[in-house]
């Protein structure tokens, strides 16, 4: 049997198990796409606020870029690493504006925390752009552990593959990690406590909302135990929340007040913002190492200056949104509310934790049958299998977005 024959045969089984994946030829239309000749609402995307739809906001950005002259219009590839030629002033002013953001919110958060008390205010954090969440997370944490400092890294059990990847690529002699059973605090606890004497180094992982059960990390818990221990450091990916929580959208810490005790705040662009790109917020110290060890930002052509311009629009808008991050919420939790209603035994919860509703069938095959009912029903729903979730949880995953109406939510509710 040939190499091409053993990849067939695989592919095969995976088609015998209802895992087989394809990538759908799609055309975007607004709030829709239009998948196999079908005009479909589109429920799967993570263009949480909707601006990967909003047209009119697409042409007032390029209208503000057809007023610079020429020679400051950004350019269309950084065709460079950032540490040679790739570096622009559009990525430098991102990074600027990103820094203010934070320092704007963390002051508020100290005022709230600690109003006469100035020697606890937060330290500033600097800000270091990336290509991507997955660069991120792949190159941040094999960075941060380079150093031979004996290192244990505790992780949540369902942080998205590539912090998964990023803890593969850190193992080494110094450092070792482990998974904690998902939000069990108290697991965490038992592994730290049973951490080696000789580990000078504990670092906690953790998404602040998790993308395929929109459920929340305890922020101010994993606070809490960061504290009672010199040694830990906390790393969290709001990918998921930036956007879309906070009162001017900084996410989860921003709304938890716990912006100024966590030592890696990392996020994307690549969803609420509808852009592209991610960034770390940490120490200035922090991100000048990372610039010498962190091989995804040194080995990577930085991206386009247009993209990074496009960001700063969105930007400056983020803050002003909270209309449409109110409209989400609402949306959201009348949705989780129905689908638990009809399913579960439980006292129905109102609080709201993401625009991330998992509605959670268990087989694979009765999953695909549901998304293709939806998709019949004029609702583009995708199916979530295994590997990407735990054996036997296959489920679609329904995404709120602030574009989406009432009506367009309670239509949905009838085909569940």
């Amino acid at each position: 049997m040939t190499l091409k024959d053993e990849l067939e045969q695989a592919l095969q089984t995976l088609k015998k198990n209802e895992q087989y994946r394809q990538i759908p030829t799609l055309a975007h239309d607004g709030r829709y796409v239009v998948y196999q000749g079908k005009r479909l609402l589109n429920i799967a995307s993570n263009d949480y606020l909707g601006l990967g739809s909003d047209s009119r906001l697409q042409r007032a950005f390029f209208e503000q870029m057809d007023q610079l002259a020429d020679t400051h219009y950004p350019k269309m590839s950084a065709t460079s690493s950032r540490l040679l030629t790739g570096d622009d002033t559009q990525l430098q002013a991102l990074e600027f504006e990103m820094q203010a953001w934070y320092q704007t919110a963390v002051c508020q958060e100290d005022v709230s925390n600690s109003p006469s008390s100035p020697s606890n205010l937060s330290r500033p954090k600097s800000v270091l752009v990336f290509n991507s969440g997955y660069h991120a997370n792949i190159g941040i944490l094999p960075a941060l552990t380079t150093l031979p400092i004996k290192t244990l890294v505790l992780a949540d059990k369902l942080v998205h593959a590539s912090i998964i990847d990023g803890l593969r690529l850190s193992q080494n002699k110094t450092v070792g990690y482990r998974r904690y059973r998902h939000n069990d605090y108290a697991h965490l606890a038992r592994l730290i406590e049973r951490a080696d004497d000789d580990i000078r180094r504990i670092i906690i992982v953790t998404e602040s909302v998790f993308s395929m059960d929109g459920d929340r990390a305890d922020l101010q818990q994993l606070v809490q135990i960061k504290a009672q221990d010199a040694r830990i450091e906390l790393y969290v990916d709001e990918a998921h929340a930036i956007g879309v929580l906070g009162e001017t959208g900084l996410g989860l810490a921003e709304e938890t007040q716990t912006l100024g005790q966590i030592d890696y705040l990392v996020g994307t662009f690549g969803k609420a913002f509808a852009s592209v790109g991610a960034y770390i917020m940490c120490d200035e110290t922090i991100k000048r190492w990372l610039v010498n060890h962190m091989r995804s930002l040194i080995f990577s052509t930085a991206l386009p200056p247009i993209n990074h311009a496009w960001t700063r629009f969105v930007l400056a808008k983020m803050p002003s949104l909270t209309p449409a991050r109110t409209h989400l919420t609402l949306l959201s939790t009348e949705l989780s509310e129905a689908i638990a209603l009809k399913y579960s035994t439980s006292a129905v919860s109102s609080a709201y934790t993401s625009p991330i509703v998992p509605y959670i069938l268990g087989d694979n095959a009765r999953t695909l049958a549901k998304a293709q009912q939806l998709q019949a029903a004029g609702f583009y729903a995708l199916p979530i299998r295994p590997p990407t979730v735990p054996a036997n949880s296959a489920r679609i995953r329904l995404v709120m977005n602030a574009k989406l109406t009432y009506d367009d939510c309670e239509r949905l509710i009838q085909q569940l």
